[in-house]
């Protein structure tokens, strides 16, 4: 007998019970990570979120999980539907509040629908998909949105989904690149030696760099991340919506598992760039400075994460959404993919002839970022390694 519920807090759910069914050391989908988003005020409805968790029980027993929030804006998500809302609130209907399964502020690919590796975890996803349109319907909210879908969702999902992909930037070893030098000599000569420019203009101002686990941090260095992460977001006009405790969560839950990569001059730290690790890949989240200094982004964010990559076998570097220039330094265009209910058939069939023109452009920009790069000998193909399934 299958029985589904919600839940207004993680908390309700055993974190042992979740992590197994995540069957990923992905940390964005860890029990931990997302509990530590609640405890520490990152996930308010102040910010536009409020949790929702589903689970489904076989005969009492867990089998099933989705990180589910209902959401009152379309910020922190990273798969942007703000025409869609508008056309939806000109129409005369309320657009929010919406549901969304994915990672708060996290644009990262990983598991959406947790149901273990069992026979049957197939046929539980499946029935999660199914159960989530069906609460859609009996809520009466206008869509649900699961971004980022990892491998092994994509087929949970029928007709009744719409299916949605963009570009993301990211950086592979093909598996013979050993250290930094080797990285460099499969790049073109003009972009080599750009490297070597930008990361010669950290050095020529007196700035140290060095990459460290989090569990290492002292509270000061974490208190320095954190004031940088917020100094650059009020810079541009955004909100930081990260806490200074869940900073200091992550060194305390994941502590060979978060990273903070820092540049130091004789009067202390003046830049820094967080990052989250899983077994095969690293991924790029914050980054603040104090002042511009040329070549300082690319040096933390980018260049010290790859010599990481190299260091530590990882095959992939995930350095977050978007960023054209991303592109001259290595990050070749990777396919993700994100699957929406939308509760009203007229609208939904609007919006999916809107997608059917939308994936026709995306195939086509794929095409010409991947005949740009900027490696000397390189497949012109974009990645198209995330999750299989129907496109429009």
């Amino acid at each position: 007998m299958l029985e589904l519920h919600t839940h207004e807090s993680i908390d309700a759910i055993d974190a042992a019970d979740w992590d197994g069914l995540a069957a990923s050391d992905n940390p964005f989908i860890a029990h931990a990570f997302l509990a530590g988003l609640e405890h520490t005020g990152c996930i308010r409805s102040a910010f536009g979120w409020r949790p929702q968790h589903l689970t489904l029980h076989a005969d009492g027993a867990l089998v099933g999980a989705v990180p589910l929030y209902l959401k009152g804006n379309s910020h922190g998500e990273y798969v942007f539907d703000w025409s869609w809302a508008d056309a939806w609130e000109r129409a005369g209907h309320d657009y929010y509040p919406k549901f969304l399964c994915a990672v708060p502020y996290s644009p990262v690919t990983g598991p959406r629908l947790l149901t273990g590796a069992g026979p049957a975890a197939a046929g539980y996803r499946a029935t999660l998909a199914k159960a989530l349109c069906e609460l859609t319907d009996r809520t009466g909210l206008s869509s649900l949105h699961v971004d980022f879908l990892g491998e092994g969702d994509a087929d949970a999902f029928d007709d009744a989904w719409l299916a949605r992909s963009d570009w993301q930037f990211q950086w592979h070893n093909p598996g013979d690149w050993r250290d930094f030098q080797d990285y460099l000599d499969a790049l073109t000569h003009k972009r080599r030696s750009a490297v070597r420019h930008e990361r010669a203009q950290v050095a020529q101002a007196g700035l140290e760099c060095e990459f460290r686990d989090g569990g290492s941090l002292s509270d000061d260095e974490w208190r320095s991340m954190h004031h940088l992460y917020t100094h650059t977001f009020d810079e541009k006009g955004n909100t930081p919506t990260l806490t200074l405790d869940f900073f200091r969560h992550l060194g305390r839950a994941f502590p060979t598992r978060s990273h903070v990569a820092f540049a130091r001059d004789a009067g202390g730290i003046v830049a820094a760039a967080l990052f989250m690790s899983s077994g095969d890949t690293l991924y790029g989240r914050y980054w603040g400075a104090l002042e511009p200094v040329p070549g300082l982004h690319f040096e933390l964010c980018y260049y010290q994460g790859i010599a990481e990559c190299l260091r530590r076998g990882l095959r992939r570097f995930e350095p977050g959404a978007q960023g054209l220039h991303k592109l001259a330094r290595g990050f070749l265009p990777a396919r993700t993919y994100s699957r929406h209910y939308i509760a009203d058939a007229q609208f939904r069939a609007a919006v999916r002839a809107s997608l059917e023109r939308e994936h026709a452009v995306l195939a086509a920009r794929g095409r010409e970022l991947a005949a740009h790069s900027p490696f000397a000998a390189h497949d012109s193909a974009p990645s198209d390694s995330a999750p299989s399934g129907p496109m429009p």
